[in-house]
Formats: structure tokens, sequence, C-alpha cells
């Protein structure tokens, strides 16, 4: 099938598994944060490929990093290793806590591998018993079969066959309950600083503060899923260094390639070293081509510029979101950090996000969801001023489209 090769949305019907149901529009170019389809509409893009288009899209300079990395050097295998995966794993290493980085493909993966580490780790250390994991109600970790084991949603392990065994969840922000929980079998307890998929919600920096020595009371590792928060997304480089309380493990991928796929799993020298040569791997991971686009990423935003404009975008968003509540009473309240923002619906709003969603496409804006009750802001951490406003305007056109 070449590029001339007319495709429609029916044709995803025809050829394409359908685990997705895509909307009827297909995109064909983006600059910025906007975006055209097939027809030549334009649509202003606030979903950002759900909190991966960090530098919106196109952006020259990324354009520029994969073009050269192209000309040069595409894959070698793990066999050998190579020039951009060492300079940005350098870079991640100076930036954070970290000693170490692994390189993967997907959020998933580089949360496959913290999970697999974590138990290696305890098996090393102490023995087979203490294996077990800790996770939190309504968290979302990937889709692999170990990653939706953790994850705190049953719709996404439901039909799949047994769980894997040793994990057990716990309420969000709940520190009760997970003193009540953890064990000398406890191997790890796995946190995201804000839950994305399940809604929108900020873990409180003294909760954080509490799991931090609950992990260390009980020699367990505590391990960030910052794969939607990482990156600059909230303000901070990551989200962790808002409360000040370092992991032993995080995971970072969609913002770390701005569109392109890579992860990365981060830990310390203590932990890294039960991964010794042949424990785990990934044909893909640390790819030149993937890790030369995350490198001009990671040199772009990780700036004062970009990670403060990141708060001053914030408060535009959030003020217009409240205005239109103001007047339309469809929000009842507005959370989230820097760019992860989940607009809350009104109880006579309910259950509505889908509609909301389609109805903000409609009008030329691309949203997202977060469950029934929430709408989802994740877009560019550049978006430009005009941009915000021109968004802002849509969706209130939509939204009163839905009033009637």
């Amino acid at each position: 099938m070449t590029e001339s090769t007319q495709v429609s949305r029916s044709d995803f019907d025809r050829v394409m598994v359908p685990n997705y149901s895509p909307v009827d529009m297909i995109p064909v170019r983006g600059a910025g944060a906007r975006v055209w389809d097939q027809q030549g509409r334009e649509y202003v893009d606030l979903a950002g490929g759900i909190a991966v288009n960090a530098l919106g899209h196109a952006h020259p300079a990324l354009v520029e990093a994969l073009t050269e990395q192209a000309g040069k050097l595409w894959h070698v295998s793990n066999v050998l290793t190579n020039e951009p995966a060492l300079r940005l794993a350098s870079k991640l290493i100076a930036a954070t806590f970290a000693d170490k980085v692994f390189f993967a493909n997907s959020g998933g993966e580089a949360n496959e591998a913290a999970f697999k580490l974590a138990r290696r780790r305890a098996h090393d250390v102490v023995g087979p018993q203490k294996h077990e994991i800790i996770a939190c109600t309504n968290s979302f970790h990937g889709r692999t079969l170990f990653t939706v084991s953790v994850g705190g949603q049953p719709k996404y392990s439901e039909g799949f066959g047994p769980a894997i065994e040793g994990i057990s969840h716990v309420p969000y922000n709940d520190i009760d309950a997970l003193r009540a929980t953890i064990s000398e079998r406890t191997c790890a307890v796995v946190i995201e600083p804000i839950q994305g998929e399940g809604g929108v919600i900020l873990a409180s920096d003294e909760y954080l503060k509490a799991v931090r020595q609950l992990c260390d009371e009980h020699d367990a590792l505590l391990i960030f899923d910052e794969v939607q928060t990482g990156m600059g997304r909230t303000g901070k480089l990551f989200a962790y260094m808002h409360s000040g309380v370092q992991p032993d493990i995080l995971t970072s991928a969609k913002s770390l390639g701005g569109g392109f796929p890579i992860a990365a799993m981060l830990t310390t020298d203590r932990i890294a070293r039960h991964f010794g040569v042949g424990t785990h791997g990934s044909t893909y991971g640390g790819n030149p081509l993937g890790c030369a686009v995350a490198e001009r990423v990671l040199d772009i935003v990780n700036t004062s510029e970009v990670l403060e404009g990141v708060t001053e975008r914030n408060k535009l968003l959030v003020d217009g979101l409240m205005a239109i509540a103001a007047d339309l009473d469809v929000f009842e309240s507005v959370r989230g950090r820097g760019l992860l923002i989940g607009a809350v619906l009104s109880p006579s709003w309910k259950g509505q996000a889908r509609q909301i969603q389609e109805a903000a496409q409609r009008e030329g804006l691309l949203v997202l969801q977060a469950g029934p009750d929430v709408v989802r802001l994740a877009p560019s951490l550049i978006i430009s001023t005009q941009d915000i406003h021109e968004a802002l305007e849509r969706l209130r056109t939509a939204l009163s489209a839905l009033v009637g």
C-alpha cells in the first residue's frame, strides 16, 4: 500500500484488530498544537497524543535530530551500544536521582522492567518469599499481563486467565490502608504521583513522604510510575521533584520521545546491579533513532523557560475552564498540575465525558477523557497563548451546543 492509496476510517474496521475504536477523522499533518485531517480541516490539539507530544507536532528541532540520526545509524542490537543512548542516559542521570538507565519502547515495557527488577532484587537479597507488590486502586501501569495485574483497574485484566500472584491494591492517598497491607513479604510499592487514567488525581506530599518511610521500614522499593507525569508535564522535569520524595525506581515514556516511541527505567547503582547480564532485555530498547530524538526533547524541556512556561499555561487553561464552568455549570472543579489537567464534571453532567470529547471534535478541538466523569487535557508544553484561547472558545461552543 503506497502513500497515494486512498484510505478511510472504514478501512480500520476492515484491516485492524478491533481493540480500538478511533474517531471518524484521520489526521494527516501536524504543526505545533494544530493538526489537519484528510479533508484539510484544522483542529487545536489539547490531547497531545495522550500526554506524548511534549513539544507539539513536527517540532523543527526534533525533525532535525531524527533526520540527522536516520542518515547515520538506525539499529545495531544490544550486542553493541550506541552514542545517542549513552548521551541520553548520561543526561537523564545528571538531571535526576538515578545512577543507571534501562531503555525500552513504551511505558508498559518500562514498568514491566521495574516490577521484574524489584522482584529480582528482593529474591537476591532476601529470598523468593519477598515478592509481593502493592499498587493503588484505579492505577494504570500498562497493558502487558504483568502490568495489567499490577494496575488497579480490573477491566483491563479480566478475561486473560489467572492474574499474576503476589499483587494487592490499596486506595490511593490512604496511608492507613498501605500501613495495614505492607509486610516483610513486600518487595515494592508502585505509585503514580498523579493518577492520569484514574481521573487526574494528585497524591499529597504528606502521603508520598509516609509511603517512602513505610518502604524504608519494610525494605521495599518505592517505584514511581511517571510515564504520564514525567518530562516537564507538571512544571518540573519529573513530578517527584515537587514533593522531594525520591523513589528507588522511576519509569518514563510518553513525552520522553516527544512522539517517537521510547521509554526509560531509572534507578540507583544499589538496585541496578541485580539486573546482571542476560536477566532482562529489549530488542529495540535504546535504539539510536529514539535516543537521538529523546536527547533533543530533554535538552529543550529541561530549561527554566519551558518548565516555568508550563505553570503559566496551566493558569490560562484552568482560569478559562473555570470561566466556562461559571457560565454553563459543566465542571465542578479543575484539578491536576502543570499541563496534566482534569476538569471534573458537575453532577448534572456526570458520565458525559465521551460526549464532550465528541462534541469538541466537531468544533475542531481534540481533548481526552479520564473515565466517564473527567475531561482531561494534556497539550504540548509549549502551546501558544493564542492556541489556548482558541481552544477554550471552541470548547465553550461545543458545550453550549450540548446544552442546547
